[in-house]
């Protein structure tokens, strides 16, 4: 079952629309980046997904139940919508972790003292870098710090499906490194993660698809290489491409900008497609460039 799926969701006030028409899946242990320039949607697709607003068509589902139907889907849910998460600053953050698992009913993160739950909320403070502020008066945290905070409260309840807007803004560059690299740690636990981002070159690291927004719509989805990719040109190419997903030695192929992009050994695809009788154009290494790609795409629309 898709961890997350937008069905043609859109959102107006009034008469104007803010989204139109949004559809999308992740999978569990994907990653998603939402990009976009300011005003083209995000944090509202982001307020959408978790409930924090009501969409005027289409819907979310959250492991198969919508979200806004059935308010007990986001159980399964750790999102930081609000950059930085509101906290009590007269406790301290740990003692702040503690108030939101006892509201979210993660009681193994409630008890005191030196018991499994306490060593349960260390753990996720560890996780974040928090440890010797983890004592401290919120109030007296940085922006940093507190953005951190907000991404471990998210994670108390070991949510299925993480949903974060900007999770990076505000933080240092260690901060940021941090941030991205948990996020990569939590997908390959099957995690499903979702989240807006200005940050291209730093998702495109570990990114399995990254959707652009734009003017309310979903302009493209496109899906980043894992690993070495090439780019094909054949004749004809819906033929070509076919063949090429029937071979073992290919991972992934997929049509872009009039040619194929594959992922996978170039000698195989080339010997299965010349014996089969197709025109082999060109084929060589691609190196895709998310974010030309992406001020193209954007200055297109």
């Amino acid at each position: 079952m898709e961890a997350l799926r937008l069905e043609g969701i859109g959102k107006r006030y009034g008469r104007k629309p803010v989204l139109e028409g949004v559809s999308f899946s992740v999978a569990p242990g994907e990653v998603y980046a939402l990009a976009g320039p300011n005003g083209s949607g995000k944090t509202t697709l982001i307020r959408l997904v978790t409930g924090l607003a009501f969409p005027t068509q289409g819907r979310a589902l959250l492991l198969g139940e919508d979200v806004h139907k059935n308010p007990a889907a986001r159980r399964h849910l750790g999102a930081v919508v609000e950059a930085p998460a509101a906290f009590y600053p007269y406790l301290t953050g740990r003692e702040n972790l503690r108030m939101q698992a006892y509201l979210a009913g993660v009681k193994e993160a409630v008890s005191l003292g030196r018991r499994p739950g306490e060593d349960h909320l260390t753990g996720v403070l560890a996780r974040l870098r928090l440890l010797s502020v983890a004592d401290r008066k919120v109030g007296s945290y940085s922006l940093g710090q507190r953005q951190r905070l907000g991404l471990a409260a998210a994670l108390l309840h070991r949510p299925k499906v993480l949903v974060l807007d900007e999770p990076t803004s505000g933080l240092d560059p260690e901060g940021v490194e941090l941030v991205h690299g948990l996020l990569q740690e939590l997908a390959r636990e099957g995690v499903a993660v979702l989240l807006s981002t200005h940050h291209l070159q730093e998702v495109s690291r570990y990114a399995h698809k990254v959707g652009i927004l734009g003017g309310g719509r979903l302009l493209d989805e496109v899906v980043l290489p894992r690993g070495e990719a090439y780019r094909l040109e054949a004749q004809p190419l819906e033929g070509a491409l076919a063949l090429l997903k029937t071979l073992p030695q290919v991972v992934s192929a997929r049509l872009q900008g009039g040619a194929i992009l594959f992922e996978g050994n170039p000698e195989a695809a080339l010997r299965a497609l010349l014996g089969a009788g197709y025109r082999v154009r060109a084929l060589y290494p691609h190196r895709f460039d998310l974010m030309s790609y992406y001020q193209e795409r954007v200055r297109h629309a």
